[in-house]
Formats: C-alpha cells, sequence, structure tokens
C-alpha cells in the first residue's frame, strides 16, 4: 500500500482503540508507518482523514454483519416471512455486540460531535443516507433501486431503530432488547391497539 492507503487504515485502527476526539495526527503516523506531512498532502487535514476513516469503519461493520463483503459466502436463504427476517438479522447485529463494541462507542461519539462540527456533519450526509438505503435492503429485503420511496422510509426506520437498540446495549446491555424483544415490540406495533367501545370501525 501507499502512504494514503496506510493513513487511512492507521486512522481505522486509531479510532476504534482512541475514539475520535482522542486520536491525534501523531497517533495516526506512528499506526501507518508514515509521516506527518503525508496527512496533509494526502487528506488535507487530520480531521478529513478521521471523517473518511470513520465513513469505511461503519462501512466495514455493515459488510460484516449482512455478509456484504464476502463474495464467496453462500446465498443466504430467505425467510418465509418478513418478520423472520427482521428477527434473524438483529440476532446478527446483537450477537456482534461484544465483538464490535468499539464501532458502537465510536458511532456514539460521533453523534455527540455532530453540532459543533459542521465538517464532520457534511462528511456524513451523503453516506448517511447511502446508509439507510443498505438497511432497508439488508434488514427488510427492500431493493432501493426498484422500490425507492419504499426503501427510504424503510431505511429511516431501521436507522432509528439501530441508534436506540445501541444506545440501550451501551447503557445496561442486561436490560437491553434481544432481537425476539424487537421482533415482539415490531409485530405489538403492526397489530395496534383495539378500538375503543363505540368506535366507528
Amino acid at each position: 500500500m501507499g502512504h494514503r492507503e496506510d493513513l487511512l487504515e492507521g486512522a481505522k485502527r486509531c479510532l476504534l482503540e482512541k475514539g475520535y476526539a482522542r486520536t491525534t495526527a501523531r497517533d495516526i503516523v506512528a499506526a501507518s508507518g508514515t509521516n506527518l506531512a503525508s496527512i496533509g498532502y494526502h487528506y488535507g487535514s487530520k480531521e478529513a482523514l478521521l471523517n473518511l476513516a470513520f465513513v469505511k469503519v461503519t462501512e466495514e461493520w455493515g459488510e460484516a454483519l449482512t455478509g456484504g463483503g464476502d463474495e464467496d459466502a453462500a446465498e443466504p436463504e430467505i425467510p418465509a416471512a418478513p418478520l423472520d427476517q427482521f428477527r434473524e438479522t438483529w440476532e446478527r447485529v446483537i450477537g456482534s455486540y461484544e465483538e464490535t463494541r468499539a464501532v458502537w462507542q465510536l458511532q456514539m461519539e460521533v453523534i455527540s460531535r455532530i453540532d459543533s462540527d459542521p465538517e464532520l456533519q457534511k462528511a456524513l450526509a451523503g453516506p448517511q443516507r447511502a446508509g439507510r438505503d443498505g438497511l432497508a435492503e439488508t434488514m427488510m429485503g427492500i431493493d432501493p433501486e426498484t422500490e425507492p420511496e419504499k426503501a427510504r422510509v424503510a431505511g429511516l426506520f431501521c436507522q432509528a431503530l439501530l441508534a436506540g437498540v445501541m444506545v440501550q446495549w451501551l447503557m445496561d446491555a442486561d436490560s437491553a432488547p434481544s432481537a425476539q424483544d424487537l421482533t415482539d415490540g415490531l409485530k405489538a406495533v403492526l397489530e395496534g391497539r383495539p378500538p375503543a367501545p363505540g368506535a366507528a370501525r
């Protein structure tokens, strides 16, 4: 790899080990075996490099959960019902928690910085929209190319749910929702509550 790729890989490692705020340019240089001048030459600034590294870490995390990065993986069986697909996807997400805790912590830290960092907000806007499409496809089986509007709203729903689940698992893993809890909750929402007595049907 050249310096550009080395820097990106080093920045990714630093983000997972130290977090966004605590990573310095010297940390990245030490992790990548490059030099300080290389950061400015290839990326313009440490912040621009870290922003790109965060996007890449998040993309790789998503691919690992869904098998999207494994071209040799066998074609997964399609569940008989949408709720089964939903539950199985969340089993993978939650089941990976201990292994990928650093990614979850990093995402929460980055979210907390967005209001005070316009460049970070700008860097994440496009990937966030693309991420919604990916969530709609992997979690709900909706193709963004053939059903763009359905994928958009499904992606918004999945993204909101993912953020909420992350917070609960980081705060208290013992009481955080399981995949079955989420599936039962979605089922309860879909079923709704019974109409009030005398209400029009």
